[in-house]
């Protein structure tokens, strides 16, 4: 999934940055731009999963909530951090022409590490309020009682992600009309609605509402996925989840052309719970997709591009924006006919699978180098 979002991602951006004159007026740039609506959800879920599997790990080790909620809130804060350092080599790569407020804006890899940390927290208030099952079981206890302890844990986890992904879908569309915090900063404020320094809230913006809800969608899925009776049953299970997800699409475009609202302002596109349950639906059919793909589709068949960049994928995304939006630009930007920039997606496609090839596949350590 994380290589199926690293390709959407480059057409995205490849289309945006490159097309130029009457192509930006063509269907073909309106269909790049609502395929360009999946990879940050895409990331964000598959960052929902991955924490979900940590936090299963780390149970099994016995540690108690505390320790969970401090060992996964500072992998967040690194993240974070990836997100803060991300955006000063941007500005410097682009000295003297990028204004300063682009060091402050809210970027994916900032809402993934504060989505990490509020995960974190949820997680670990729901352990503790699991009463601890989990915990003080001696290293000598039988497997079975050990297991026992953990299932009763899991659906209150899977109760408090599915309450946090809600909570923050239900509170958008307020928290960027009439509950606006404009008292903050507005670079604190961008973190909440995406305002920057413009005034407004901006649709190109990442801010943790609504974008947070799809990593707490991700981490619902993941403790599901990752119990025993799914693993022993995977099939079955993601046919359920691709079930689900249809149910949540056509219950998104039902709610969408009724004429009740909950809200006096209404934006679909952007603050409206039903997009949000829309493309929750599409990933959920995506992962039984992905599944179908690398378990009977052409995964099978040897090397997959795909898995190959999905394992790369932070820095793939960390290197791709440089030559398609930055100085290094491969092609002059907003000049390109579709065949052009296509090409120019072809080439970035090529040269950031063989990046990924070189930083998984290569023995640094024969050259006196280590992988970091």
């Amino acid at each position: 999934m994380r290589g199926l979002a690293c390709i959407l991602m480059f057409q995205t951006h490849c289309y945006d940055a490159w097309l130029g004159g009457d192509a930006r007026n063509t269907t073909f740039l309106k269909g790049s731009q609502l395929l360009g609506t999946l990879p940050a959800p895409l990331f964000l879920f598959l960052a929902g999963v991955s924490f979900a599997l940590v936090i299963d790990k780390l149970i099994h080790k016995n540690l108690s909530s505390g320790e969970i909620t401090r060992t996964m809130a500072r992998r967040g804060a690194e993240i974070f951090a990836f997100g803060l350092l991300f955006r000063l080599q941007e500005f410097l790569i682009a000295w003297g022409w990028a204004p300063g407020s682009d060091l402050l804006r809210v970027d994916v890899l900032n809402i993934i590490g504060l989505s990490m940390i509020l995960m974190a927290l949820a997680c670990g208030l729901a352990l503790y309020a699991s009463g601890g099952s989990y915990q003080g079981m001696p290293s000598g206890i039988s497997q079975s009682k050990r297991e026992s302890g953990f299932s009763r844990c899991r659906p209150i986890l899977v109760a408090a992600s599915l309450a946090s992904a809600a909570l923050i879908a239900l509170l958008t569309p307020p928290l960027y009309t009439t509950w606006r915090p404009t008292w903050l900063p507005w670079w604190l404020e961008s973190y909440i609605d995406g305002c920057h320094n413009l005034g407004a809230p901006q649709p190109w913006l990442f801010p943790l509402f609504p974008w947070a809800a799809f990593a707490f969608a991700g981490l619902a899925s993941g403790f599901i996925l990752f119990s025993d009776r799914a693993r022993n049953k995977i099939v079955k299970t993601l046919i359920l989840f691709a079930f689900a997800g249809a149910i949540a699409i056509l219950a998104a475009r039902q709610f969408d052309h009724s004429s009740f609202h909950l809200y006096a302002t209404y934006d679909y596109w952007h603050t409206s719970p039903n997009f949000l349950m829309m493309r929750v639906g599409l990933l959920l059919v995506i992962c039984f997709l992905s599944y179908a793909w690398c378990r009977w589709g052409l995964g099978t068949l040897g090397f997959s591009p795909l898995i190959q960049l999905g394992q790369t994928s932070l820095l793939v995304y960390w290197v791709h924006i440089e030559f398609v939006y930055g100085r290094f630009s491969l092609l002059p930007k907003r000049a390109e006919s579709i065949a052009g920039a296509t090409r120019g997606l072809l080439e970035i496609f090529i040269f950031m699978l063989i990046l990924s090839l070189l930083r998984t596949k290569v023995d640094w350590r024969r050259f006196g180098w280590s992988k970091k």
